[in-house]
């Protein structure tokens, strides 16, 4: 007998344990710009999507695509001011934002899951009422915190087994457009559904120690105590923050872990090693 096809067995069996674990679970996927790739590398996530789906997992992607955007915003040639290194989005820049996440990079998403045999649908938190937003800062502009979110239109998807794809996007009080961090609005989602897990996917490994190992199990406490030693800093920290409130908000667990890395999401989920770095409440 083959010897692959004894080892791809050995695996299934060794994954029916977690299979059985998140059957009817939520699952909250970040999927961030970098972390997108190649057309191979999202033929891959989606075929893992799919699956998780099929086994009973209830998959919800978020999406990013910050590099997509300064590259539509440089051909255009829409120049951009920046506040603490923080880039101002102005009228011109969020229709520019809105154009290539509920459109280009949103759709790409929702294309390649339906190649990989899937349903899914493509959002914004603009449609029905899904992100209600406050201004984050006057001084940059039309960028937005999430102050209310209805996951109704997410309930139904779910039910008709439909992978919603949600662009991070929301609208204030009086229907303008909001730009929100797309770790931010993955994690408000998350806390709203009150999902079991949230997949925060990066070009990163996860959270490393002082010596620069990365920690595969961390407690909201220890984020806190690494973070005011200065261990957690830089772009690392804006992705702790989301897990600690997401934590806050009623999540069982968040993941920090490199979405570069082929089978991510599976291997986090139906494998005992896991994958990136589990943050727990305690």
């Amino acid at each position: 007998m083959n010897k692959d096809w004894i080892a791809s067995a050995r695996t299934l069996n060794q994954a029916l344990p977690f299979l059985q674990r998140y059957k009817g679970a939520t699952v909250v996927i970040k999927l961030g710009g970098h972390a997108m790739g190649s057309d191979e590398a999202m033929a891959s996530f989606a075929s893992d999507v799919v699956l998780m789906r099929q086994v009973g997992v209830k998959p919800v992607i978020v999406h990013g695509g910050g590099p997509m955007i300064n590259a539509m915003l440089e051909r255009l040639q829409i120049k951009s001011d920046f506040v603490n290194g923080k880039r101002v989005t102005d009228a011109a820049t969020v229709e520019v934002v809105e154009m290539v996440l509920s459109g280009v990079v949103n759709k790409r998403i929702v294309q390649a899951i339906g190649q990989a045999g899937g349903r899914a649908v493509g959002l914004s938190g603009k449609d029905s009422n899904l992100i209600t937003c406050t201004q984050t800062n006057p001084d940059l502009g039309l960028v937005g915190s999430p102050s209310l979110i209805d996951p109704a239109v997410l309930h139904t998807l779910a039910q008709d087994d439909i992978i919603p794809v949600i662009a991070p996007l929301g609208q204030g009080p009086e229907g303008e457009t909001y730009n929100i961090n797309g770790d931010t609005a993955a994690g408000a989602i998350a806390g709203a559904l009150k999902a079991d897990r949230l997949l925060l996917l990066t070009d990163v490994e996860g959270v490393k120690d002082e010596s620069g190992t990365v920690m595969t199990e961390i407690t909201a406490e220890s984020i806190r105590q690494m973070t005011k030693d200065g261990i957690i800093a830089g772009g690392m920290i804006p992705k702790t923050e989301t897990a600690l409130d997401a934590i806050a908000s009623g999540v069982r667990a968040v993941v920090i872990l490199d979405g570069r890395a082929p089978n991510a999401c599976l291997l986090e989920l139906f494998t005992e090693h896991g994958a990136g770095s589990i943050i727990r409440p305690r």
